[in-house]
C-alpha cells in the first residue's frame, strides 16, 4: 500500500508556531507485502536518475539489498553498494568517501544500517530512501541518527529526514520477533519522554510543539491499544508497528528535535550501552527505563509494565540480560548524557540509593 506523507495528521495536528521554521518530511511512505520490488519504479517516479548507492549489512544483502539492486537495475539505475558492520563515525566516513557521482543512497537493514546511510547521505548533500528490514525503532523515518563517536559513545545526530520510506512487511515480519517487540517498546517510551518535555517546557521555557506531542502520544496509544494484535509472523502486526514508527519519526521532524521520542528512559538506555559488557537492544532498553521514569514522574508505571508484557517485550532487568549492578548504575549517570536536555533526572541526577529503590520498587530488580 503507498501512502502519501499524513497530510490529515497534519490538518488535525499541525499548529501554526509563533517562529516559522522549515520541517522535512518524507516524501513518500510505502509499505506492504512485496513493496521492495518496486524500489526502482518508485525511484524513477521520485524523479532520481543516474548512480545511485544501496548501504546495506553483511546479512542483510541477501535478505533484501539484492532484491533492491535488482529492481534498480531493471529500471535503468547503475546500482553500487557497500556493506557496514557497524553505526560508527568510522563508517559513516567510509559510506561517504564513495558517494562521488552518486545522486541518491538506500539504507537497506536494520536501525545501524540506515543511521550510518542517513548521517553520509547528510554529510554528503545527498538524498536519502529509508528500506528497513526491521521494525525495531523509529529511527526508520526521523531527522536523527544514533551514531557511535569514540569515547562519546552512541550520540544522537541531526540528519536529513528520508526522502522516502519503503517497508516490506513480508521482510519485517522474518525477523526475529525481538526486534519488533523492540520497536514496540521504543513507541511505548514517548509517554515520558512528552513528560520530560511538558516538564522543560514549564521549568526552563523550553520550545514546546503541541502539534508534534499530540501525534507522538496518539502513536504511543495507538500501539498500547492494539497490544494483544502484536504477535510473531503475523504480517499485519509488522505492518502496525511500521507505521507506528514512522509516525513517531514524523512526530520528531515536527518538532525539530527528537524531543517527542527521547527524554529520560533515552538517557538511562545511553548511560546502559556505555556502560553493560552486553547491552540489550534499544528499545527494549528504552522501554524497562520508561517503567521507572514513570514512576519519577508519579504516573502509572504498572499500566506501561503491563503493555510491555503484552507486547513480549523486556520489563526487568533478568529479561534485559543484564546484571542489576549495571541497571543501578545507568540511572545514577543517566543525568550526565546530553546535559543540555532537562528531565526528570534533573541536573544531579539519582543518588546510589535511590536508584536501587527506584529499580527495586517498579520491579526491574
Amino acid at each position: 500500500m503507498k501512502v502519501i506523507i499524513l497530510f490529515t495528521y497534519l490538518k488535525l495536528l499541525f499548529v501554526i508556531e509563533m517562529n516559522p521554521r522549515k520541517i522535512e518530511l518524507p516524501r513518500e511512505i510505502h509499505t506492504g507485502p512485496g513493496v521492495i520490488k518496486n524500489t526502482g519504479i518508485i525511484c524513477k517516479d521520485l524523479r532520481f536518475k543516474g548512480n545511485v548507492m544501496v548501504v546495506t549489512g553483511y546479512k542483510t544483502f541477501n535478505i533484501a539489498a539484492k532484491d533492491v539492486i535488482r529492481s534498480l537495475e531493471l529500471e535503468g539505475f547503475k546500482a553500487e553498494h557497500i556493506k557496514v558492520k557497524e553505526a560508527s563515525m568510522e563508517s559513516v566516513m567510509m559510506v561517504k568517501e564513495n558517494l562521488d557521482n552518486i545522486s541518491l543512497v538506500l539504507g537497506v537493514g536494520g536501525g545501524k544500517v540506515i543511521d550510518v546511510a542517513k548521517m553520509a547521505a547528510t554529510l554528503a548533500g545527498i538524498s536519502f530512501i529509508s528500506v528497513p528490514t526491521a521494525a525495531s525503532h523509529d529511527g526508520i523515518a526521523s531527522p536523527r541518527a544514533s551514531i557511535r563517536d569514540g569515547e562519546k559513545g552512541s550520540v544522537s545526530m541531526k540528519a536529513t529526514s528520508p526522502m522516502g520510506v519503503i517497508a516490506d512487511t513480508d521482510i519485517i515480519i522474518k525477523a526475529p520477533f525481538r526486534l519488533l517487540a523492540s520497536g514496540c517498546a521504543d513507541i511505548v517510551s514517548n509517554y515520558t519522554a512528552i513528560l520530560d518535555w511538558k516538564l522543560a517546557h514549564r521549568l526552563l521555557n523550553e520550545r514546546y510543539s503541541e502539534s508534534a506531542a499530540a501525534l507522538s502520544l496518539m502513536t504511543a496509544k495507538m500501539i498500547i491499544k492494539s497490544a494483544d494484535a502484536i504477535k510473531e509472523g503475523l504480517e499485519r502486526s509488522a505492518r502496525l508497528v511500521v507505521k507506528s514508527l514512522i509516525s513517531s519519526g514524523i512526530a520528531i521532524s515536527i518538532a525539530g528535535s527528537s524531543r517527542p521520542a527521547s527524554g529520560s528512559e533515552h538517557k538511562f538506555s545511553h548511560a546502559l550501552d556505555s556502560i553493560a559488557p552486553k547491552p540489550a537492544l534499544h528499545g527494549e532498553q528504552c522501554g524497562v527505563g520508561t517503567i521507572m521514569m514513570m514512576h519519577l514522574h508519579g504516573g502509572d508505571w504498572k499500566f506501561i509494565k503491563d503493555a510491555l508484557k503484552k507486547m513480549h517485550a523486556p520489563t526487568t532487568a533478568y529479561e534485559l540480560g543484564i546484571e542489576p549492578e549495571y541497571i543501578i548504575e545507568a540511572l545514577t549517570k543517566a543525568h550526565t548524557i546530553r546535559k543540555e536536555r532537562y528531565t526528570i533526572l534533573g541536573d544531579r541526577g539519582l543518588t546510589r540509593e535511590a536508584a536501587e529503590k527506584l529499580a527495586k520498587k517498579t520491579e526491574v530488580i
